[in-house]
């Protein structure tokens, strides 16, 4: 009973901290590139999960490892460097929205791939809400005609991405801690993020102010968008079902317009039916039938 309670209190929690997430992305593109931005989020991140989690690496059984090195890659590598790539077209409001297709995706890859089993209500409301994100993608092409819409592709892999995670942490780790699980992550990539960065020309502008106030809020996005919610999150997958954890996506949008019209963005009575939509499709994916 109290695990069935703790699951929603965390998936409140990270459905705010992950819906503000894009406006950050937004304000950080204002001083940095896409790949400059992933990088720092990456390495801000995994400094501060070596400072807090450092000693819980020797926790992690040697045949983890190679695990955590492709859930780092599918869970966080890819998708920070995708989201930034495509926010740099379209509205983060909008990129929010897609990010919701991980709950098909875990459904879909998890009963082909993983042979994980699923409940018709689970795909009743996996449906539901992709119907409400529907809806809100409709009215933001109507009310955005110019933007580039081939960027929405980088979301929808970075997407899939997540629901590849889901699964394989649930699968193969879920008898590593969850701050083991996002040090070992962090720890795995932080080389990579820095060959990048340093060669994407952060050292020419680094003293520009505009790139040290796109920094802040690059820090706050890599260290509690990223590294305290990554932990919350593999907390989540190991207390509940991957279809109920990747559920926190349907919450992302309602967090991110809500992001949005506090930065001058409307809100219509359209967009207000989807993210109602949304949140009834994300109580029918995460109900089971009683035993």
């Amino acid at each position: 009973m109290q695990s069935k309670h703790l699951k929603w209190y965390l998936l409140i929690i990270l459905s705010i901290t992950w819906g503000s997430s894009f406006i950050l992305i937004k304000r950080g593109l204002v001083g940095l590139t896409p790949f400059q931005l992933g990088s720092l989020r990456i390495i801000f991140c995994a400094l501060f999960l070596l400072i807090v989690g450092f000693k819980s690496l020797r926790n992690i059984p040697r045949g983890k490892w190679k695990y955590l090195a492709i859930t780092a890659l599918f869970g966080t590598f890819l998708p920070v460097y995708l989201f930034s790539i495509a926010q740099t077209e379209i509205h983060s409001s909008i990129t929010a929205i897609l990010n919701s297709l991980t709950p098909l995706g875990t459904l879909i890859i998890g009963a082909a791939v993983f042979g994980l089993s699923f409940q018709k209500r689970q795909l009743f409301g996996v449906l539901i809400g992709l119907v409400g994100c529907a809806l809100l993608v409709f009215k933001g092409a109507i009310d955005n005609p110019n933007q580039n819409y081939y960027y929405t592709l980088y979301v929808v892999v970075a997407a899939l991405c997540y629901s590849v995670n889901i699964n394989l942490v649930k699968k193969y780790l879920s008898d590593v801690s969850p701050l083991s699980i996002s040090t070992g992550n962090f720890a795995v990539i932080i080389l990579p993020a820095l060959a990048i960065l340093f060669s994407s020309g952060f050292a020419d502008v680094v003293t520009q102010p505009e790139t040290q106030n796109a920094m802040l809020y690059v820090a706050v996005l890599g260290i509690v968008g990223t590294g305290i919610a990554n932990i919350i999150f593999f907390k989540l997958i190991h207390i509940s079902s991957p279809i109920f954890t990747s559920s926190v996506t349907y919450m992302i949008p309602v967090v991110a317009f809500g992001w949005g019209l506090f930065d001058g963005e409307s809100l219509s009575p359209l967009q207000v039916l989807g993210a109602a939509i949304i949140l009834l499709g994300v109580y029918f994916s995460s109900k089971k039938v009683k035993e």
